[in-house]
């Protein structure tokens, strides 16, 4: 699927599974930073909306604006981080290289990269809109 090209009711009706779409202050300049702390390829970016494609997982982001008639909104803090309780994994992404990106992206570094006694060594990133991004990979015998 061209994700540039494809029409919002072809795009919306492909759509299976788990979906992730967050609503966000500013759509590029979220983008900006997925796209160079975790890779992750970006496309449709406007002020309004955004698809991040993550490997092989497609997800979306939204502005604010385009849920005006939505009740979502209404939940939101004018103010203040917004994805509390929320943890967004992406596995297989190196959270030693993730951690160096973030730093200099000015996002929260709420947790360095740490081996976990489950098997996975992690990082916990914040940004601006108060997502916790976790980048994680399996353990090696050199940790």
């Amino acid at each position: 699927m061209d994700f540039e090209t494809v029409s919002a009711e072809k795009f919306g009706a492909s759509l299976r599974g788990i979906g992730l779409n967050l609503l966000v202050r500013d759509v590029p300049g979220l983008c900006a930073t997925l796209v160079d702390v975790f890779d992750m390829t970006a496309h449709r970016i406007s002020s309004d909306f955004a698809i991040l494609v993550s490997g092989t997982d497609v997800f979306q982001l939204h502005s604010d604006a385009t849920y005006h008639s939505h009740p979502l909104p209404s939940l939101l803090p004018e103010a203040g981080a917004r994805g509390a309780g929320i943890e967004i994994r992406l596995y297989d992404t190196d959270p030693d290289a993730a951690h160096a990106k973030a730093e200099a992206q000015g996002m929260t570094i709420l947790q360095p990269p740490t081996n976990k006694p489950h098997g996975l060594r992690e990082c916990y990133l914040l940004c601006k809109n108060g997502y916790a991004w976790v980048p994680s990979r399996p353990l090696s015998e050199n940790d």
